[in-house]
């Protein structure tokens, strides 16, 4: 299975909705529990299967994919009983073609198992509604060959994890069955050491901690992610260290706070737009982020730096060191890469705040 990465997973079905075959994953649940009984079927459903959105859940009940013991369930409504055992029907996506496009990688290593690169900016890691042609995903197929298109999930060949297609930095991708699996234990396992390069909009307090959170979906908003309750069933577990390694225009802004800061964010876990939704929970968003840059501490800190002509087109995040065990070599191996040109623009205008 492929894993996650700073909220940048390898596949998001909530955000995601490929063309479905007639063939279908079975998932049969463990019978409802007494903590569970009266609850909505469809809201039953979302807590067992937490990748799956409740909205789609809900369509695969009214299109007759759901039953409990072997008997249709087609409301969604319905309140489901103790010991009941529910089977869903999940359709496959249907195979995507993906086409070899000539697209430049920045590859730090490579052997027949496994390749390491820099993904520039701008650069969407596989096919999806909106960018069917110019992904990482296309450009991979060139320049692996036929080959990877067998490794991993269909239109997701050789991926086990990802980033947003506006963060720039370090990747893993497998070339081989063994790699694939091995990767993603690793990564299931929280044995893959990750490290990003932020900048944010004020600074988080105090200056060094750890964020833990559940996050999930955002109620008001499905293309979001967000802080959820801690009991709240859907979401999931959560955590982010961060360090605080610089501060920007605090003389001008004394009574307020630094205006922007630099950070050091490592996973301990990794979910979608973890650290982005992290940051802006504690009001510190990144610089450029156009979803959650919208604390209030986060709208005074970007008006301040749009009057000092600071302006930044993405979010200001780098995933600058990657760790992982090479199944292959049996060894660790750990790579880093510098951050980016407009990164290093951007740091150099703010030390002028």
């Amino acid at each position: 299975m492929a894993a996650e990465d700073d909220g940048e997973i390898d596949s998001d079905p909530d955000l995601i909705d490929p063309p479905m075959s007639d063939e279908a994953v079975v998932e049969r649940l463990d019978p409802v529990a007494e903590a569970e009984i009266g609850e909505r079927l469809d809201r039953f459903l979302a807590q067992r299967l937490p990748l799956l959105s409740r909205a789609r859940l809900k369509s695969l009940i009214e299109k007759g994919r759901v039953r409990h013991d072997q008997v249709l369930a087609v409301d969604p409504a319905r309140k489901i009983r103790l010991g009941e055992v529910y089977s869903v029907a999940i359709p496959r996506p249907d195979p995507v073609d993906i086409v070899p496009e000539p697209i430049a990688l920045d590859i730090l290593y490579e052997d027949a198992h496994l390749l390491v690169l820099n993904k520039q900016a701008g650069l969407a890691v596989h096919p999806a509604p909106g960018h069917w042609r110019g992904t990482l995903v296309n450009a991979l197929a060139h320049h692996c060959g036929e080959a990877l298109l067998a490794i991993g999930a269909p239109g997701r060949p050789g991926i086990v994890h990802r980033l947003d297609k506006d963060t720039t930095g370090l990747m893993v991708i497998a070339k081989s069955d063994l790699a694939l699996t091995s990767l993603g234990k690793q990564f299931a396992a929280r044995a893959i050491t990750r490290q990003y390069r932020a900048f944010a909009l004020g600074a988080p307090m105090p200056p060094t901690g750890r964020i833990a959170t559940r996050l999930g979906r955002d109620p008001r908003d499905r293309q979001k992610m967000a802080v959820l309750e801690p009991t709240h069933a859907s979401g999931r577990d959560a955590a982010t260290h961060y360090e605080t390694v610089a501060r920007f225009g605090a003389i001008k802004a004394p009574k307020s706070g630094p205006l922007a800061s630099e950070l050091i964010c490592r996973l301990e876990t990794g979910r979608t737009h973890q650290i982005r939704v992290h940051l802006s929970h504690v009001g510190a968003p990144l610089i450029g982020d156009p979803v959650y840059a919208d604390t209030r501490h986060g709208r005074m800190a970007s008006s301040a730096l749009r009057k000092a002509e600071i302006n930044f087109s993405r979010q200001a995040l780098h995933a600058e060191t990657l760790g992982f065990h090479h199944p292959g070599l049996d060894r660790p191996m750990a790579f880093a890469c510098d951050l980016p040109q407009d990164l290093h623009a951007l740091r150099a205008e703010l030390l002028h705040l």
